[in-house]
């Protein structure tokens, strides 16, 4: 990652990940907790998917971040869709936008998560170090010190 804004949403996505855990387990203490799982099964196995899928993130890896941004998408997606539908068709109550803001964030930060290393133009994990890199890439100077190396053949 090599940007502040590759930081922020691989935070932002853990964050969102560790309030996903507090709503399962409120939801599996059976604790009053304004935002509830969609299916607890399904939030159980994501909040697992996810570990791994931010470990493939973090190495900026894009297979990790479709995984993550599909899974999401397909479970908050739904429930986005079914909000955003009740609110045009009926009288919302305010926990229906209390769950719908949840589930948009819950599109939103997989989408960034996919956008920022899909237009990354290098997508390395690892920041470049300016005080090594100009002995251990160049290439120019491994050339001179082997030509350098080859005409001083002393004889003894």
């Amino acid at each position: 990652m090599t940007s502040v804004f590759s930081y922020l949403i691989t935070m932002f996505g853990g964050m969102f990940w560790i309030f996903r855990a507090i709503v399962a387990v409120t939801y599996s203490l059976s604790i009053d907790f304004p935002v509830t799982p969609l299916n607890f099964t399904i939030e159980i196995i994501l909040l697992f998917a996810t570990l791994v899928c931010m470990i493939f993130i973090i190495k900026r890896n894009i297979i990790g971040a479709l995984v993550y941004f599909v899974s999401y998408g397909f479970y908050f997606g739904t429930d986005l869709y079914n909000g955003v539908m009740s609110i045009i068709n009926g009288q919302p109550i305010v926990s229906d936008y209390l769950t719908l803001f949840v589930s948009f964030l819950g599109v939103l930060i997989p989408f960034l998560t996919v956008m920022d290393i899909f237009l990354n133009k290098n997508r390395s994990g690892a920041a470049k170090d300016k005080k090594t890199d100009w002995f251990y890439k160049n290439k120019d100077y491994d050339r001179q010190y082997d030509e350098r190396a080859d005409r001083n053949q002393y004889k003894f």
